[in-house]
């Protein structure tokens, strides 16, 4: 069963595709021409449909199934900023790097080393049997100082909970085990699962 994904963002693709080994996954933009889809809902829910109904719409294929994930970061000593703007937190063109030094900034800024915070994952399935959203969530502590390469956006400077190495110092496959996109994935495979039964009746 094939599900495309309605993001371009490489990190997120190779991420549910190492996640999702049961399905043949794919980016729609390797389908379709690719478009910006204007994320204007006020909730990670409310984004993730409306990209992953956009891309169905755009797919013009009733049996398409479109997966697509909203997420971000919310820093408690930020009142939950960045939240649903993680993506754009640092200006509208901003890189991941960009992005994760505001964040550090704008904590250090609050004369503070370090805050509690918590990850977010919305994912919504959208196919001609309707519409369906599930969440992740990962808590622990957003640091100052960036540690460790690994992953993408704001993992150099994220401590989970119980650990005290960075996203960006652990492992793929430890990561793999409590990060909030494999939280939600987790549900949303039953959701797949659920969709493939059925169509195979």
């Amino acid at each position: 069963m094939k599900i495309v994904l309605a993001t371009s963002n490489k990190g997120k693709v190779r991420e549910i595709k190492a996640m999702c080994t049961d399905f043949e996954v794919v980016a729609f933009s390797e389908i379709i021409e690719p478009f910006d889809i204007i994320e204007d809902a006020p909730t990670f829910k409310g984004n993730a449909l409306l990209k992953a109904k956009a891309v169905y719409d755009a797919l013009d294929d009733e049996e398409a199934i479109v997966l697509s994930d909203d997420s971000g970061i919310s820093v408690d000593a930020l009142d939950g900023a960045p939240g649903i703007y993680s993506a754009r937190y640092g200006g509208e063109n901003a890189s991941d790097k960009d992005n994760l030094h505001k964040v550090m900034d704008e904590v250090k800024a609050k004369g503070l080393e370090s805050s509690p915070a918590h990850y977010t994952a919305a994912i919504a399935i959208v196919t001609k049997e309707g519409e369906q959203v599930v969440h992740g969530w990962m808590y622990g502590d957003v640091i100052t100082t960036p540690r460790g390469e690994n992953g993408f956006g704001y993992d150099p400077c994220f401590i989970p909970e119980g650990f005290d190495k960075t996203l960006g110092e652990l492992d793929d496959e430890v990561k793999k085990g409590l990060s909030h996109r494999s939280k939600a994935l987790y549900l949303a495979k039953l959701v797949l699962g659920t969709i493939k039964k059925g169509r195979e009746l």
